[in-house]
């Protein structure tokens, strides 16, 4: 039998072409769209929301987050809608639906669609609205988004001394998988360490329905 010879250039194409297969996912766009939820609404960034994200803004609730607010919300929300025109991020509003108010704002980012991947973060509340409903209901809304469009991983990152963000993620349900030390600088002056939280589409049945029995008691 006669042996088939490849070039290294025709076996260099057919490894491109395997990578490419493997690389392809079937997740679909994430944004576009209001995700409507019983207690809040996620609001696509926009003109629209913006003054009220300005008035809902308080300092304090930025202490571990890696942005410089010394000059306000207006830059960091500016860097946002950057951000989202280049299709780097998708972010929201996040509107409280018993009086109408907007009371945060939470983005996806880090999108790796060709990895089915996507980072949900960029996320805050002012403190009334913390403690409650807002919450759990913004994260299980941005979290079934993105596995009913077919996206694999939801990852969430937060500073290792923010006791807080670390409690309601491992209260979430997110697998917590590692430090990264002296991951990137932030404007409070330090290293800061990372801590990686995640959570799989195989996960999601069982987080989805322990989330829906969090907000039941809300109800």
């Amino acid at each position: 039998m006669a042996q088939t010879r490849y070039s290294a250039r025709a076996l260099a194409k057919r490894g491109a072409r395997r990578e490419h297969r493997w690389m392809t996912t079937s997740a679909a766009p994430l944004g576009g769209q209001i995700l409507k939820g019983r207690f809040v609404a996620l609001e696509p960034l926009g003109a629209g929301n913006r003054a009220a994200l300005l008035a809902a803004f308080e300092p304090d609730v930025f202490t571990y987050m890696p942005f410089d607010v010394a000059q306000g919300y207006a830059p960091v929300l500016d860097w946002h809608a950057q951000e989202n025109a280049a299709g780097r991020m998708v972010s929201y509003a996040v509107r409280r639906c018993s009086d109408g108010a907007v009371v945060g704002s939470t983005s996806y980012l880090a999108i790796a669609a060709e990895h089915g991947r996507v980072e949900i973060g960029s996320t805050w509340y002012a403190r009334a609205a913390q403690g409650g409903a807002v919450n759990p209901e913004a994260k299980y809304l941005l979290l079934a988004n993105a596995f009913d469009k077919g996206w694999n991983r939801v990852e969430f990152k937060t500073d290792s001394k923010n006791a807080r963000s670390r409690a309601a993620l491992a209260k979430l349900g997110a697998t917590e998988e590692g430090t990264l030390r002296g991951h990137m600088w932030v404007p409070q002056g330090y290293f800061r360490d990372s801590v990686y939280f995640s959570i799989v589409a195989s996960e999601w049945p069982a987080v989805k329905a322990r989330l829906e029995e969090r907000m039941a008691a809300f109800w």
